[in-house]
């Protein structure tokens, strides 16, 4: 059974960093692409970043520049780097992968930004 564990996500103020991680483990398939989705309260789940498993990277233009997420292929890792935190970042973050043609899913972490 695969799982998907997250840490790294807290309360701080607007203009601080944060770095987000997440392992999967119970796989026997390496990730094609790991990534990280946000929902805000009252909002649909959105794309922040991804990163393929040959670390192509795509990132939502709100994170542009201030967000950066790197993978450790070899453990299933993926991490997301995040500087200048406004407080519209504010969101559970979910870490997701894909390994071979499911998508995971993990249960998420708060990220709050106070202003």
């Amino acid at each position: 059974q695969v799982q998907l564990v997250e840490s790294g996500g807290g309360l701080l103020q607007a203009g601080g960093s944060l770095r987000l991680s997440c392992a999967a483990s119970g796989s026997s398939f390496s990730a094609r692409a790991m990534g990280w989705y946000r929902q805000a309260p009252g909002k649909q789940r959105e794309l922040g970043a991804t990163i393929t498993s040959n670390g192509n990277t795509n990132y939502a233009d709100s994170v542009k520049g201030r967000f950066t997420i790197s993978n450790a292929n070899a453990k299933n890792t993926v991490y997301l780097q995040m500087n200048s935190l406004k407080p519209e970042d504010t969101a559970v973050y979910y870490c997701q992968a894909v390994m071979y043609t499911l998508t995971y899913w993990g249960q998420g972490t708060q990220v709050t930004v106070s202003s």
